[in-house]
């Protein structure tokens, strides 16, 4: 976490068990609430049936019961070719099912049209001709808790991104998405993580987690 310290957050002032999720995420289980703006669950179920489940990734859930017996988590790093660490891969599939929701790679990148030098998380979710790359701001609120947000405003700033490969040339374009991440220790020392997906200024999904150390009782 101290990779993400800058102007805007420093990772000291965490609350020590967000830390510890973040830095031994492979130690928590999940178990996940998901509520989805009825105006979006159709377009979420259409995706994650017809795309999602095909490619293995960015299936949402759409449905309370398909996420009832949690979410796996596994972590792998991943290192340049000296050894260095690059990042790391956070897999994660259903309980239930035991298909694929996410398999994000994660990392800390410093955005060109950011107004400040404070460091970001950076999501990519690979996908058939491109991926999808999501930029966070950490900050930190509350007594402790960490908020990421993804506000999408401007190009070069922290958003969501969509890229696609054409021939052997890139593009990229902003997609109209916000994201906001708060982890945070509740009223009876459970760690919990609220998760609002907007489009432009409409809330379409929301997940609640309830994380919990393996072997806690």
């Amino acid at each position: 976490m101290a990779a993400l310290d800058g102007p805007g957050f420093v990772a000291a002032d965490l609350d020590d068990l967000v830390r510890d999720f973040y830095e031994r995420t492979s130690a928590w289980s999940m178990d996940v609430w998901s509520q989805w703006n009825p105006v979006f669950a159709p377009g979420g179920a259409f995706v994650t049936r017809f795309f999602g489940r095909r490619v293995r990734q960015l299936a949402l859930p759409t449905s309370p019961m398909s996420v009832s017996r949690g979410m796996t988590s596994t972590v792998r790093v991943v290192r340049r070719a000296d050894g260095s660490r690059r990042g790391a891969a956070w897999l994660r599939t259903l309980v239930s099912d035991g298909s694929p929701v996410y398999s994000g790679f994660y990392g800390v990148e410093t955005l060109p049209g950011a107004e400040d030098d404070q460091p970001h998380v950076k999501v990519a979710f690979p996908l058939e001709m491109g991926s999808v790359q999501v930029f966070l701001r950490p900050s930190v609120v509350d007594g402790g808790a960490l908020r990421l947000l993804s506000r999408s405003r401007e190009f070069g700033c922290e958003g969501a991104y969509i890229t696609v490969c054409s021939g052997d040339r890139w593009f990229a374009s902003r997609a109209p998405l916000r994201e906001e991440f708060l982890v945070y220790r509740d009223d009876e020392y459970t760690l919990r993580t609220d998760h609002r997906l907007s489009v432009g200024p409409l809330t379409a999904l929301r997940l609640h987690y309830k994380l919990s150390r393996v072997g806690d009782s």
